[in-house]
């Protein structure tokens, strides 16, 4: 009989994201149940005192946690946690606890298991706790090449090497300046007016009109298929990733630059200047020393990088998830 995996689901997309993408590395391995949580006002308060209860979940709405207690419980967000400790205690202590994303002192000791990324470690000390580079993600050789075949046609009278480039934006307030986005145009240019070819261009909601614009104006002439925020088209996101030779993306997201190099692709970052945050520098950092991606200010030393291995996160967490006994 397979064992059972209850998945504490709530309103964070990024940790919804890298849960699903654990999820799918489980699949045919654990029986999988996702719980959908949803917060009241209450959630705020800090976990000592929301101990192990279900304090600040709006029980009308949220997925019931009545029936057995599954073997093993994730716990997605510092948020999330009470409630994993309340099953765990409804279940006589049976269940065993994987959190991810370090959540604080609070509730640590009833936590089997904690995934943090590399460049959150100094957070932690203790037992328990296992290191991953970047987030998980969703990207398998099996959506790659299902984007692939959907999107090939899309992109074929494009000029060959596609190169793929994907425009984060503002981190936490600090806005994605002019300056930095008009360099980041330079390099690309630079780039490709030495290898040729076209580039596949995505900006998100944080990348801010006046970047956006300056980033496109160094590029004008290069021949390029363009998706910007806010286009009503499909999202050809997977397809870029699928299809391009090369990605160039921003270093302000972890989960774009994991998903890059979950592909296998060469992959260049673009840092700027005053921009990221030291948790950023630290998580690009973690991604040039496992060799899955170089800064792009280096890429005239190393034109033929490529990387040593696909970033795959999410395979080794469900590895570890699978130990648990």
């Amino acid at each position: 009989m397979k064992r059972t995996l209850w998945a504490l689901l709530d309103d964070r997309a990024g940790s919804v994201g890298q849960a699903k993408g654990i999820l799918q590395a489980l699949d045919g391995s654990m029986d999988i149940v996702e719980k959908q949580i949803v917060y009241n006002g209450w959630a705020r308060l800090p976990n000592f005192l929301r101990g192990c209860s279900l304090i600040g979940i709006d029980r009308t709405q949220s997925d019931s946690f009545d029936g057995a207690a599954p073997d093993i419980i994730l716990s997605i967000s510092r948020r999330t946690l009470p409630v994993a400790r309340y099953i765990r205690k409804k279940s006589g202590q049976k269940s065993k606890i994987v959190q991810l994303m370090y959540p604080g002192k609070s509730g640590l000791k009833d936590i089997e298991l904690v995934v943090v990324s590399e460049h959150d470690r100094q957070k932690c000390s203790g037992s328990g706790f296992f290191y991953i580079t970047g987030c998980p993600h969703r990207m398998t050789e099996e959506k790659l090449e299902e984007a692939r075949q959907k999107w090939q046609a899309e992109f074929a009278a494009l000029p060959r090497p596609l190169t793929t480039l994907i425009i984060g934006g503002a981190i936490k307030g600090k806005a994605f300046s002019v300056e930095n986005a008009a360099d980041l145009g330079k390099q690309v240019r630079r780039l490709k007016e030495e290898k040729g070819g076209s580039l596949m261009i995505t900006s998100s909601r944080r990348t801010g009109k006046e970047a956006e614009t300056a980033v496109l104006k160094e590029l004008e002439g290069i021949p390029a298929y363009t998706y910007l925020w806010g286009e009503t088209k499909e999202n050809p996101f997977m397809g870029f990733l699928a299809c391009a030779d090369e990605i160039i993306v921003t270093g302000d997201s972890v989960s774009m630059c994991s998903e890059a190099c979950g592909t296998g692709k060469p992959v260049l970052i673009f840092e700027g200047t005053g921009w990221l945050t030291p948790k950023h520098r630290r998580f690009v950092s973690s991604l040039y020393d496992g060799h899955y991606a170089l800064p792009l200010e280096k890429y005239a030393d190393s034109p033929d990088f490529v990387p040593a291995q696909r970033l795959l996160p999410a395979q080794t967490v469900a590895k570890q998830i699978l130990k648990i006994r």
